[in-house]
């Protein structure tokens, strides 16, 4: 049940994809959206202060590489870090960019996941050691 019934699921009640919570009108999609993007901030705030600033904010994966509604939105509650966010780049972000504006102390960068290459470096790994 924690593992498939709860996060963006669990609260909006639509769905685990965020994609499709952007696309609806209802309530609780919005909340899920909210709470996962403060949780987001959140947790990049305290390694802001665990590291005394932060010289990059880097997006990737499935909702850090696809959603500028959750960019933004994690960049705007990081606004009191100077995470200035250029809302053109945001929208047209693909592949590895940045996305921050000049004047922003924070570098904020979409990276493209590249989980193929992992798995594949792991697995010739493993198999030069038989």
């Amino acid at each position: 049940m924690l593992e498939h019934e709860s996060g963006l699921l669990g609260l909006s009640g639509i769905s685990s994809d965020a994609r499709e919570l952007e696309a609806s009108d209802a309530e609780n999609a919005a909340l899920a959206l909210a709470v996962f993007t403060y949780r987001v901030a959140l947790a990049a705030g305290a390694m802001a202060t665990a590291l005394n600033g932060l010289d990059a904010l880097v997006f990737t994966a499935g909702i850090g590489e696809h959603s500028a509604i959750v960019r933004s939105a994690v960049c705007k509650r990081l606004g009191h870090l100077d995470v200035l966010l250029d809302d053109g780049a945001n929208q047209a972000a693909s592949a590895t960019t940045t996305i921050s504006l000049p004047a922003s102390r924070v570098r904020v960068v979409v990276v493209q996941a590249r989980e193929d290459v992992i798995a594949a470096r792991a697995a010739r790994h493993l198999l030069e050691q038989n």
